[in-house]
């Protein structure tokens, strides 16, 4: 019968739990540590990785003479479980021992360093010699994409990016090869990262607990292009960022450190600190002009957002029958790259050629989006390199500055000039409700007074939401995480969806979980956080409507005319062509 509950003793602590329990849940609700390595519970995506491959957690049952893995063993009423017996603790000892027999020692100069769970066991274990020799596995670095590195040698088949690839994006680019000590975790027939439909999502990353999968690092690229004085070198910082890079130093998830990241960037000597939020505010002039000219000219609908370059090659790879439906609009961070080298390159007479432009993103999957050809201009890329928040984070220690303590700057002018608008871009729901502010002001011509959207936000995977527009309903739809986007898009591939509009970010929660954010994954309350301060920025604004932004409507007047103009749509537009689904 649902909803039974049973009872159960670890480590002489009696707990009643739910009889679908595992002993791993059970032990949390009794506050008794299991170790793990290999389970993953995806609480907030409904998901677990629970393949009790890597034998850490293994617990003794009175009554059973063998261990159990906790966390694929269901709790029984009058179950006793001991974690603390010298045969326990001897096959934990001996099970990360025979990890760590296969795993490269090269810990010092790994890009997981510190952050590494194989490695914090190990020291949680005392373990500080290997007992075990023998052949190890020797795999070829794959660095074939803009964007991840797999790196099978430091793969413990936990299997976890299994999970975040299958189970919860659905891209089905990773799976367990061959057998026995042959065995991988990787794309089919061990093809190259960049010959796969991976979206680099960066889920897989987020979720691997060695350096098995890391983003590809491209800080050293940023500190040579600030140590040569011939280039211009620029930056500009996501949404999300704002709301999550304190974390790396220590603080709690959803501070708001804006001011400080503007003083850290400046103190690591970029010539200008912009904000991709500009490039926010003009995504919407454009995405919110394409909507109408669609609703008003009998255009393809619904429209998709395209701000997210997960999505857009998910949809390449996985729709490619629906390329035309999302908006053509370029994302963010490329239309201000875009501006740099076009707009403000004329207006301060400078070389666009000279101009180094530095995205500090949420995401991995940006750093393969800035080189796509098709967003570039003049066959020159408009975003020249792209870190990740981590990586933002290991150049502001690297250079010793002591991040809490920086003072509040403020964005240099005119790029980092922004509204409230943009800044909602960095969570799931943003950029829709950011559009519809400015759609129905322009379709009204009335003030909008009440600007939040609350039928829009929420953490939700998939959620729709209908807005009153000058006597019309629009209906959106809004998804987050790639098999919530499969969903929809097979509706409107059915004909049963009857969205006007809908939003789509590959990360669950949004940029503000992003696969280059600070380690999180499946921590809701995490997500929560980032997302409670986004909207806090957005409050906080003097303008908070993205049409009302005057830096931007300068500048349109002064160079684009105005938006969905030719010009405009020359270089802050773009088009996706279907690519073959491997």
């Amino acid at each position: 019968m649902e909803g039974k509950k049973v009872t159960v003793t670890i480590n002489d602590k009696e707990v009643t739990v739910p009889r679908e329990y595992t002993i791993l849940n059970a032990a949390v609700e009794a506050g008794v540590k299991i170790p793990t390595l290999c389970h993953l519970d995806l609480h907030d995506l409904k998901m677990v990785n629970r393949t009790a491959s890597c034998r850490v957690c293994m617990v003794d049952v009175e009554g059973s003479p063998r261990l159990a893995p906790a966390c694929a063993t269901p709790v029984n009423d009058g179950m006793n479980i001991r974690t603390d017996t010298m045969k326990a603790i001897t096959a934990r000892r001996l099970s990360v021992e025979l990890l760590l027999s296969n795993h490269p020692t090269d810990c010092l100069v790994c890009q997981k360093n510190l952050q590494c769970e194989l490695q914090a066991l190990a020291h949680e274990l005392g373990i500080r010699e290997i007992h075990y020799s023998g052949e190890r596995n020797s795999f070829h670095l794959d660095t074939s994409s803009q964007a991840v590195i797999k790196n099978q040698d430091k793969c413990i088949l936990c299997r976890r990016c299994e999970t975040a690839c299958n189970a919860v994006q659905t891209c089905g680019i990773l799976s367990a090869l061959n057998r026995g000590f042959e065995t991988t975790v990787g794309p089919a027939f061990n093809l190259p990262m960049v010959e796969t439909s991976c979206t680099y999502c960066g889920g897989c990353v987020a979720v691997c607990p060695t350096a098995a999968l890391t983003e590809v690092n491209h800080v050293p690229k940023v500190w040579e292009a600030l140590r040569n004085p011939k280039k211009y070198v620029v930056v500009q910082t996501a949404p999300a960022i704002r709301v999550a890079l304190g974390e790396l130093f220590g603080m709690k998830p959803g501070t708001i450190v804006t001011g400080k990241l503007a003083a850290g960037l400046r103190r690591i000597g970029f010539d200008k600190v912009f904000d991709t939020d500009f490039g926010a505010d003009v995504t919407i002039l454009e995405e919110a002009s394409e909507l109408l000219h669609r609703l008003e000219n009998g255009g393809t609908l619904p429209m998709l957002t395209s701000c997210c370059p997960a999505w857009v090659s998910f949809i390449e790879h996985q729709f490619p029958d629906l390329v035309d439906i999302p908006s053509s609009c370029k994302s963010p961070h490329i239309m201000v790259g875009t501006i740099i080298k076009t707009y403000y390159a004329e207006k301060h007479n400078i070389n666009p050629e000279d101009i180094t432009v530095v995205s500090i993103m949420p995401c991995v999957a940006k750093k393969a989006e800035a080189a796509r050809t098709e967003l570039s201009i003049d066959d020159h890329e408009n975003v020249d390199i792209v870190i990740t928040t981590r990586e933002l984070a290991m150049m502001f220690k690297e250079a010793g500055i002591d991040f809490d303590k920086l003072p509040d700057e403020d964005y240099d002018h005119p790029l980092g000039v922004t509204t409230g608008a943009s800044v909602i871009f960095g969570t799931t729901g943003g950029v829709i409700e950011a559009a519809v502010r400015t759609v129905h002001e322009w379709k009204t011509g009335e003030e909008l007074e009440q600007i939040e959207y609350e039928q829009l936000r929420g953490i939700e995977g998939l959620r729709e939401g209908k807005v009153q527009v000058n006597g019309m309903e629009l209906n959106i739809g809004i998804a987050h995480g790639l098999g919530n986007a499969r969903k929809l898009l097979e509706d409107i591939r059915n004909g049963q969806s009857q969205y006007h509009a809908i939003e789509i970010m590959a990360c669950p929660g949004g940029c503000i979980g992003g696969g280059g954010q600070p380690y999180h994954y499946g921590n809701e309350e995490v997500v929560k956080a980032r997302q409670k301060a986004i909207y806090q920025e957005d409050q906080r604004k003097n303008v908070r409507k993205s049409h009302l932004n005057k830096e931007v409507l300068k500048m349109y007047e002064e160079y684009f005319d105005k938006p969905y103009s030719e010009k405009a749509h020359k270089l802050l537009h773009t088009t996706y062509t279907p690519k073959e689904r491997i």
